[in-house]
């Protein structure tokens, strides 16, 4: 384990005593960011496989992103969701625009389904999801005789909420936080005979079905793909019994997989969509999308939030959905991202690649993942692992193929002392 560490003394003293200690920190403030590089305190600068976990899609300190901010903060912050918000109407447009892409299996845009998408504004990825459980159970309130259940997948992530942490399907997040909500079950993800088993003979706990929730990669459960054909085929099963399909895109969304959504590459069209990170950029903001008639079935006083949709919030948005469309990311995205696949399979103790574009997990054949993300700061990197044996890579999309080498050279060299 490395020594290294470049946190001021006054910061890490005040941060062990009066913030909770939800967290294990890494020893290392970052006060700057410019695209893929991340700078200390101690001006050390850092190739940034992490992106605020996902977040930071057009890069950090975006110059799109940050005037847009900037005009607003000398405008108005917040003034609540009564009354019109500048840039929110023309976000939702254009987020109806990008979620009715079609793309083939590789990410590259091919047309649209012209689907007419209505989008309730949140402050994270959580509350996008509860919202859309919110809006399934009101579908099975008014369409499937009072049917409330969700089932979701194993090793799945939807939320640190208790109702989310209900629909995630790893057990590790449940303990010491029980009784969990009922109304939730999980089974294997692409098995699709699992998932029919489980709606058509319900668990006590789940109930009757009115909504499945997946994500088409599991980012926080290891980097776990669902197959094309899965996801077509649990589409047809909604269809059979009218649930509501969800498509949690909170770590996925916004061409993070080289589509602008991930769904879309299975030429699925879901009937609920849950999305934040990349959304603003790092801004914090999240939302849920629906097909317009399911979503007319929230009414005034069904559903809120404060300062969900806020200006600031909105401006940030609008700008990054632009900047990422003008840019034209998605194409950038497919390319790196085999490029970063390709650097990963050939190094040693690397068993497997997993994920799409440019969110993908290395399976390690030891132990000592904990260690490579310590031992990669002290050489300019940011990592993340999951476990001790996969190390996760969620790099800005604004990442260049010199940078991504760079860094791989890196990586192999730690990799090889182990």
């Amino acid at each position: 384990m490395s020594d290294f560490s470049t946190v001021p003394a006054e910061a890490k003293v005040l941060d062990q005593k009066y913030v909770m200690p939800t967290y294990g920190r890494l020893p290392v403030e970052f006060v700057r960011g410019a695209g893929a590089v991340l700078t200390d305190s101690a001006g050390n600068d850092y190739i940034d496989f992490l992106g605020g976990i996902g977040c930071a899609s057009l890069g950090h300190a975006h110059p799109k992103v940050a005037a847009a901010l900037k005009e607003q903060v000398d405008k108005v912050w917040q003034v609540g969701n009564y009354y019109y918000v500048e840039n929110r109407g023309e976000l939702a447009n254009g987020l109806s625009t990008l979620l009715s892409r079609i793309t083939d299996e590789t990410g590259h845009e091919t047309g649209s389904t012209g689907t007419h998408w209505k989008t309730f504004f949140t402050n994270s990825g959580a509350e996008a999801n509860e919202g859309a459980i919110k809006l399934a159970r009101r579908w099975g309130e008014v369409n499937l005789d009072g049917a409330y259940g969700v089932v979701s997948a194993k090793k799945s992530f939807h939320g640190r909420t208790l109702a989310t942490l209900a629909a995630t399907g790893q057990d590790v997040f449940h303990k010491t936080f029980r009784p969990m909500p009922l109304g939730f079950d999980s089974v294997e993800l692409n098995d699709i005979d699992a998932l029919r088993s489980a709606v058509e003979n319900p668990s006590e706990q789940c109930g009757p079905v009115c909504a499945v929730m997946l994500e088409c990669v599991q980012g926080e459960g290891g980097v776990w793909p669902a197959d094309y054909d899965y996801l077509c085929a649990v589409r047809e099963l909604c269809d059979e019994y009218g649930f509501m399909l969800i498509i949690d895109e909170v770590q996925t969304g916004f061409y993070r997989c080289g589509a602008p959504f991930c769904f879309q590459r299975s030429g699925i069209v879901p009937d609920i969509v849950s999305m934040a990170k990349g959304i603003a950029d790092g801004f914090p903001m999240g939302a849920f999308a629906a097909r317009a008639e399911v979503a007319d079935l929230l009414r005034p006083g069904d559903h809120g939030s404060t300062f969900g949709g806020n200006a600031l919030a909105v401006a940030a948005a609008r700008a990054t959905v632009d900047a990422l469309r003008d840019e034209e990311i998605g194409e950038h995205v497919i390319a790196v991202g085999k490029h970063l696949r390709h650097r990963l399979q050939v190094m040693d103790h690397v068993t497997e690649v997993r994920g799409r574009g440019l969110l993908r997990g290395a399976q390690l054949d030891v132990p000592v993942a904990n260690e490579l993300v310590d031992e990669g700061l002290a050489c300019g990197l940011v990592l993340n692992h999951i476990g001790d044996s996969i190390i996760r890579f969620l790099p800005p999309l604004v990442i260049t193929r010199e940078q991504i080498d760079e860094g791989m050279d890196r990586f192999e060299a730690l990799l090889a002392k182990h």
